[in-house]
This record gives C-alpha cells, sequence and structure tokens, in this order.
C-alpha cells in the first residue's frame, strides 16, 4: 500500500509503474500535509474506525511515508479517495493542531513569503500535545463593552485608543514613555484579542496588567489550549500564529521593532501576518510605535495624541557637533565628559565590538591591512584579524615593521578602557554575545545595551554618525528607532521634567541638521517619516515597491527561470546574491510562486530586513 500524493489543488499523483485499479475504500478519507521541509504536497489517508468521529481539520497527526513515520496536519476532511490507489491508514492522532482560519492564512502567507506551509503551521501548532481544549474562560462583565468600558466597572479608554479600535486598522503613535499595556486592555475590552510584543520582557508585562483587570488571558506558548478556548493571547512574533477563539481585536505593540520579523527564510513580519488575519476576521489591527515603520504608515491611517502629550514622552536631546573639533580628540568630547563625570547612571552607545576596528602605523601612517586579501584589520584581541577571509597575524606593518599602531575607529572594549581612566571608576562592557546586565553606573556597550538595560539618568550615542550612514536603505529609519528605545529608556526614570522626560540624550555627530536629530530634538517623528518616504519614492524602495533578496547556491538557476513576462527585476549585487524587485508584492510573490525551485541550496527572503 501506498500514500497517494496530492497536492494542495488536488491532483492527484500516482506512482511511476502502478497499475490502475478500482479499490473499495471503506472509512474516512483524510488529506495531510506532511511536517517535513522537502516535501511541499498533501497526501491521502485512511482514517482508523476508532478515530473516525474524533478527527477534524487541523489535527496533528502521525503517518508513514517513504518507509518512515513523520508528523503531519489533516488540511481537509471526508475527501473523495483517487481510483486505483489503496490508501494507508493513519498511524497516530496526536491532538488538536491550527484552526481552519489559520489553515487558510498558511496558504497566504507561503505565497506572501515565498516559503513553505508545514513551516508556518509548525509556528501555529501547540508545543506539546493538546488532546481537547479547557472550558470557554468566563470574562468580566464589562469585557464587550468596548470604547465604554470604565462606564461598565472596567477601566476608562482614552478617547484615541477607542478612535483606533473603531477603524479596520490604524497606527498609533504614542511617545516612547507611554503605557502600551493601556492599548491591550482596550483591545481585551472587545472580546478576546491578540496582542504582539517584540520582547518577552513586554509581554510579561501585558499578561500581568490584563490579570489585574482580572482579563482571562494566556501567555503564548504555554496557554496555547488556553487561547484557543477564546481567552486573549499574548507573546511574541510566533503568537501570530496562536489560536484566539471569538477574536475581537489584534494588537501589534512596537510595530516597527525588527524583532517583529523571522530572521529564519521565510522571512515573515507578524505586523503583516496581524494585518491579513484581522482583515479575514473583520476585526480592527492596531499598531503602536514612536516611530512607526512606513510599511505600517502605508498599511493604515495614523493617529497621534496632542503636541504637549507626545512632547513628554521624549526627554531633553544635546547635540554634540563635531564638525570643527580638531582631529584626533578621538570619542570623547567635553560635553560628553562632563556628563560622565556627573551624577546618574549613564549608557553609552557604540555599535562596534572588539578593542579597534580600523589601525594605522604610528611610524609610516600605512592603514594596517590584511597580508592575504589586502582588507582593513581589527583588533579585537592582542592579535590583527582581517574581517574578510579571518587570517591571523602579529602586530606589526607590513610597510615599515613598527609595531606601533594608533587606533582609528575604536570599538566598545578600547572604549571601556578609556571611560575608566577618564571617569575613575569601573566601567562595564556590554554586547549581545554578554549574560546579565551590569550594575556599574557608567555602561558602554553595542545597542543590546538599549535592550537589557531598562533605565538609566542619561544616554550617550558615542558616534551616532555610524548609526545615520550604514550601508542600509533602512539606516535613517532604524537609528531613529534606537533613539527612541533610548528615550523609553530615560523616560522610565522619572516622571517628566520640563514638559520633557526625564533623562538626557546626548548626541554626537558631525550631520547636527539630520532630519533624525532633528525629530529627536523637537520631538517629532514625523520629519523622519516625510524624508524617508520622499528618499524612497526616488530610489523605487519598499514600502514603494516589493522587493525579495535571492542567494544561495541555487540562486541563478532560480533568477534564470523566472517567467520572462513577469513585471520584475532582478539584479545581482553581490556573489551568489540577487535582488528581485517588481511594483508591488502580488507581483512579486506571483513571479516567485511561478519559478520552479533548483535542487541546489536556495534562500529567498521576501522584505529582507537588512539590505
Amino acid at each position: 500500500m501506498v500514500p497517494c500524493a496530492r497536492t494542495w489543488t488536488r491532483t492527484g499523483l500516482v506512482g511511476a509503474g502502478a497499475r490502475a485499479r478500482v479499490v473499495a475504500v471503506d472509512g474516512v478519507v483524510v488529506r495531510v500535509l506532511p511536517d517535513v521541509p522537502a516535501i511541499d504536497k498533501t497526501f491521502d489517508y485512511l482514517v482508523p474506525a476508532r478515530w473516525a468521529d474524533e478527527v477534524r481539520v487541523g489535527d496533528v497527526v502521525r503517518i508513514e511515508l517513504h518507509g518512515r513515520r513523520v508528523g503531519g496536519w489533516i488540511v481537509d476532511v471526508d475527501v473523495e479517495p483517487p481510483a486505483g490507489v489503496t490508501l494507508r491508514p493513519l498511524a497516530k492522532r496526536s491532538g488538536l493542531g491550527p484552526t481552519t482560519d489559520l489553515l487558510e492564512l498558511s496558504e497566504w502567507a507561503a505565497w506572501r513569503w515565498a516559503g513553505r506551509r508545514a513551516s508556518f503551521l509548525g509556528t501555529a501548532s501547540p508545543p506539546r500535545v493538546v488532546a481537547a481544549l479547557p472550558p470557554a474562560p468566563r470574562s468580566p462583565a464589562w469585557v464587550g463593552t468596548g470604547a465604554a468600558a470604565g462606564e461598565h466597572g472596567g477601566p476608562p479608554i482614552g478617547p484615541l485608543t477607542a478612535e483606533a479600535l473603531a477603524q479596520p486598522a490604524a497606527v498609533l503613535r504614542l511617545p516612547p514613555g507611554a503605557d502600551l499595556t493601556n492599548v491591550a486592555v482596550a483591545a481585551a475590552a472587545l472580546g478576546p484579542a491578540l496582542v504582539l510584543c517584540p520582547t518577552a520582557a513586554l509581554a510579561a508585562r501585558v499578561v500581568a496588567r490584563l490579570r489585574r483587570e482580572r482579563i482571562p488571558v494566556a501567555a503564548h506558548p504555554d496557554g496555547w489550549a488556553l487561547g484557543a478556548a477564546g481567552a486573549t493571547v499574548v507573546g511574541t512574533r510566533a503568537a501570530a500564529w496562536a489560536p484566539v477563539a471569538g477574536l475581537a481585536a489584534v494588537v501589534v505593540l512596537d510595530e516597527h521593532d525588527e524583532a517583529h520579523q523571522q530572521e529564519g527564510s521565510p522571512t515573515w513580519h507578524a505586523r503583516d501576518v496581524a494585518l491579513e488575519r484581522a482583515r479575514r476576521s473583520g476585526v480592527p489591527c492596531v499598531m503602536t510605535s514612536p516611530c512607526p515603520s512606513l510599511e505600517a504608515l502605508a498599511a493604515a491611517p495614523l493617529l497621534v495624541p496632542d503636541r504637549g502629550r507626545e512632547r513628554a514622552g521624549w526627554p531633553t536631546v544635546e547635540v554634540v557637533d563635531r564638525r570643527d573639533e580638531p582631529p584626533g580628540l578621538g570619542l570623547f568630547s567635553e560635553p560628553l565628559v562632563r556628563l560622565l563625570r556627573g551624577d546618574g547612571r549613564v549608557l553609552c552607545v557604540l555599535n562596534r565590538t572588539g578593542r579597534a576596528r580600523l589601525l594605522a602605523c604610528r611610524a609610516c601612517g600605512e592603514l594596517a591591512r590584511c597580508a592575504a586579501c589586502d582588507a582593513a584589520v581589527e583588533q579585537p584581541g592582542e592579535e590583527l584579524r582581517c574581517r574578510r577571509c579571518e587570517a591571523t597575524r602579529p602586530p606589526v606593518c607590513l610597510a615599515c615593521g613598527s609595531s606601533g599602531f594608533k587606533n582609528l575607529r575604536m570599538g566598545v572594549s578600547r572604549a571601556r578602557e578609556e571611560l575608566e581612566a577618564l571617569v575613575g571608576e569601573p566601567v562595564a562592557e556590554l554586547t549581545a554575545a554578554d549574560g546579565e546586565a551590569p550594575r556599574t553606573r557608567v555602561v558602554v556597550g553595542t545597542e543590546a545595551v538599549l535592550q537589557r538595560i531598562d533605565r538609566a539618568d542619561a544616554v550617550a550615542f558615542l558616534d551616532l554618525d555610524q548609526e545615520l550612514l550604514a550601508p542600509r536603505y533602512r539606516a535613517v529609519e532604524q537609528a531613529f528607532v534606537l533613539l527612541a528605545r533610548a528615550a523609553r529608556i530615560l523616560a522610565a526614570s522619572g516622571p517628566p521634567v520640563g514638559g520633557r522626560a526625564a533623562g538626557r540624550l546626548l548626541l554626537q555627530t558631525r550631520m547636527p541638521e539630520h532630519e533624525a536629530v532633528e525629530a529627536a530634538r523637537h520631538a517629532e517623528p514625523q520629519r523622519v517619516a516625510d524624508a524617508e518616504r520622499a528618499r524612497r519614492e526616488l530610489l523605487r524602495l519598499p514600502p514603494v515597491t516589493a522587493l525579495a533578496e535571492v542567494s544561495g547556491a541555487g540562486g541563478e538557476t532560480f533568477v534564470a527561470a523566472l517567467p520572462p513576462d513577469a513585471p520584475v527585476q532582478a539584479v545581482e549585487v553581490g556573489e551568489r546574491r540577487w535582488l528581485v524587485r517588481a511594483e508591488d508584492h502580488r507581483a512579486l510573490c506571483d513571479a516567485l510562486a511561478a519559478t520552479p525551485r533548483p535542487a541546489a541550496r536556495l534562500r529567498v527572503a521576501v522584505d529582507p530586513p537588512r539590505v
């Protein structure tokens, strides 16, 4: 007996050499999608009589496929069996899985991000076997009254949030210091809601707040079954695929955060999944951010608080103009030294790891280069290391043999050493590779300091130009996100002072009139959005157009096989790397879906986060 291969379009495939014959089928036949990345087609199986009344669409099962037992999902029940093939029975029914709406959503997502349905259904499945759902949770009497919840015993809901929830989709621009849990409570007042958070820490705060309001809440993924029974679901990116019975609203907190996008292929974005899910369910979707992305602004209307409230959420900004400073001064300007030697906790941001990222010989002035590939070398420790070929060598100048080097671009390790000498006290270093957040008064590190530490009296960007001029088309937007994150840390240190959030934000730059600097100084995020939108339109970059990155050994074959009549452009931008662009996602995704996949390794990243 062999399973019958079937695609989701119900195209029957019979094994080579099989003799067609009519086989009587007695029982329920189901269509199963295997949980095998290399197989993107469905197979028909016979349901054993003992499970005939239990199986339903979305159930997780085990099947025999090509001589081994694998998992899978039932995507259709009571299908017409193919002629001439004897069906195998299901090996095991494991438990409940994705709901029907999530199965349909997975088809759309597979098209939208050029991926396999199995990868999405795996995210939508419970982390452990769920045999049955718990009883539906009971909500307080005021839940379901919406914007008037405060009149019925629940917490009051602000007019701006109520306006956002009254629309099919809306972008809510809240200042960095705003309490985002209020938006989650407002959404849950409509009924079971889905709340997506960029970090587990924020998700935990939202869950705690909802529980204080006596709202049934399920923390994803452990609360998968409770959400499927009708509780409000709160979680990080993967929760976009969590089942929510009776879904009434969807909320994406800090939609600008890159954590909402899947790094591995398919590169799906929780914000876009949430928007599509809300549209299909006919419920509102609210996206909050102190600095909304252009993608969110293109998808929904923008709502902003009054000028005074937004201004109070941003700290006082001091801009250090370094254009007229003498060469060789380094990263430590006089305003920065005064800030460091004052009182309060100071976080210094420098997105360069190691001790030295660019060196020059003190004797002859030659840049330190790799002896193998001639690229610039760095000094993470005692030896010099090439970032391109990873070759190492002693710190000796190849031109004159001198062992003395001057640091033209220091990393956080060297910055920590010099900061300790400046302030006369221990200074901690923090990067993404480090563990717990340090407790020292002064901390220097990469942007990890803005993710691991939740409050400080001052934040200093030692080299903001590195962020503004990064070789990525989203560089300015991402740099402003870092400023907003720093502003949130400062707002947590105390109440507003003089109409601005507590704390001080110091920016060292040679571009003091840049729109990102001006936007932070005047608490006007719209300046960045307007400038970026004009730039993207001129360069035909997302969200004005749709973009995909193709890479891998099979990339050349895949790009060559793109339909010749498809309205897409493919440009080679590196070794085994291509960018494919179209006027919109429909044209791009249709072309990618119509292109056969080569046998060689291939990665297709739709909406690549950093290009």
